[in-house]
């Protein structure tokens, strides 16, 4: 048997087991039902021993059988606005692709990377992370630029399978969204630690002070060790030079249609602020209007051919995963679990930070990037209290913390990105492991230095 099919068996028997288990002593009897499904979901999807979709099935299945949650909270990834963010995606990415849209883009901005590979690379990542600023939605930035890239992978000679193609993809995927964090509105886990810690706290971050505590270190330096991951990991060279590349023909009916859908979805996603229309509805009418006869550029039966529906069962499972830990009461107990056993000491600032932010990323393995926040931000208080610090430091500690990510699966932005270019998982955990290691031994440390330089523990 293979070691995948082995791991993917223990933990599904293992978290039925779990389901079974005596809750511990004061705490309701979900907890273990909590803990049991998110060791099915989480070792299945790390195991890759089934598909993705699939394991969202047996999840869905597991949950409802058991008895473990309401059908609201088993299938409450559904009912996520990022899901239908997600399918219009799919849908107007493969509108560019089969129009050429996303050739001629990305023939207009090649110049701009350069002629190499790591030029390209750096031009990825620094896009996504200059969009960051402009578009709030991770799902949103990934499923504009996405197509694009792909385009500019195949007029580069990046076949499907190359480390080239790989590189793009997920320079483009960690680049908008693990660095985003850096960026207050830029990305789920900030804004739901800020809302938290005003409804708790009474704190709300100002954006030029969370920019300042948290993107040169998070948001630039991790950027540019991101680079040097992908160059090392995953090496390449175009196989087509930028100088051979034939004239396009002019633009055709259904390129000039498909500009005008994705203009006007673009100055809807960038003008949010104003008239409050959520990006996924956003999304969704662009997928209606690619669609739409006379008006639109895909039949239903090309869409039914060019678009990976199964994505949205990964992605719902994904997102109803993190609700039912969060239902079951599972993420809490694990939080208070972990610093239960954890000492922190006034004074003993390095200790506190390496904890708080450890804590918060190991802890994410289990309940992912975006439910996080909602198990460390509640336990902030008490932390400041026995440490000795100002409530408002130990809340930006859980930031370096969850914008450590160790596997795929943790990253809905990342698996649809994954989902988009084909990028086998054990490819992503590569380069997701990698820039863990570097985060914690090296971005850490130096961002420690930084708090100290700003006055962040007086």
């Amino acid at each position: 048997m293979k070691l995948s099919s082995t791991i993917g068996a223990a933990a599904l028997l293992g978290g039925l087991a779990l389901t079974q288990w005596p809750a511990p002593a004061g705490m309701g009897p979900q907890v273990m039902a909590g803990a049991g499904l998110a060791v099915i979901a989480i070792g299945l999807w790390a195991s890759g021993a089934v598909a993705e979709w699939i394991v969202a099935l047996i999840l869905f299945a597991t949950a409802m059988l058991l008895k473990i949650a309401p059908a609201a909270v088993v299938f409450s990834g559904f009912q996520s606005g990022a899901l239908w963010l997600v399918l219009g995606g799919l849908v107007v990415g493969a509108a560019v692709g089969k129009t050429g849209l996303g050739v001629r883009i990305s023939r207009a901005i090649l110049p701009f990377f350069g002629r190499g590979y790591g030029g390209i690379i750096a031009g990825v990542v620094t896009i996504g992370v200059a969009l960051s600023f402009l578009m709030p939605s991770s799902l949103g930035r990934i499923v504009l630029m996405m197509p694009i890239l792909l385009a500019l992978a195949d007029s580069l000679g990046f076949a499907p399978g190359s480390n080239g193609r790989y590189g793009i993809v997920l320079a483009c995927a960690i680049g908008t969204f693990i660095l985003s964090f850096s960026i207050l509105p830029a990305a789920v886990p900030p804004m739901v630690m800020t809302g938290l810690s005003e409804k708790l706290y009474g704190y709300v971050p100002l954006y030029a002070e969370y920019l300042l505590l948290h993107f040169p270190l998070l948001g630039a330096f991790k950027a540019a060790l991101l680079v040097l991951i992908v160059l090392w990991l995953l090496p390449d060279k175009p196989k087509v030079a930028t100088t051979t590349l034939a004239p396009l023909a002019p633009m055709s009916a259904e390129e000039r249609r498909l500009s005008f859908i994705v203009g006007i979805s673009l100055a809807l996603w960038l003008t949010d602020f104003l008239h409050h229309i959520s990006p996924a509805w956003i999304s969704l009418g662009a997928a209606i209007a690619c669609l739409a006869p006379g008006l639109g550029v895909l039949s239903a039966q090309e869409a039914q051919s060019k678009v990976n529906w199964t994505s949205a069962f990964y992605l719902a499972g994904m997102l109803s995963l993190g609700t039912l830990i969060t239902d079951t009461g599972f993420g809490e107990w694990l939080g208070h679990a972990f610093l239960g056993v954890l000492a922190f000491e006034p004074g003993a600032h390095a200790r506190t930070f390496a904890t708080v932010a450890g804590t918060t990323a190991l802890l994410a393995m289990a309940t992912t990037q975006p439910g996080i926040p909602a198990v460390m931000t509640p336990l902030a208080g008490e932390i400041a209290k026995a440490a000795a610090l100002p409530v408002e430091t130990v809340l930006m500690m859980q930031v370096v913390g969850f914008s450590v990510l160790v596997l795929p699966y943790q990253g809905p932005p990342l698996v649809m990105a994954m989902q988009l270019g084909a990028v086998p998982v054990a490819v992503a955990a590569r380069v997701t492991l990698a820039l863990a290691a570097a985060s914690l031994v090296i971005v850490a440390p130096l961002d420690y230095l930084w708090w100290l330089a700003l006055g962040m523990f007086k």
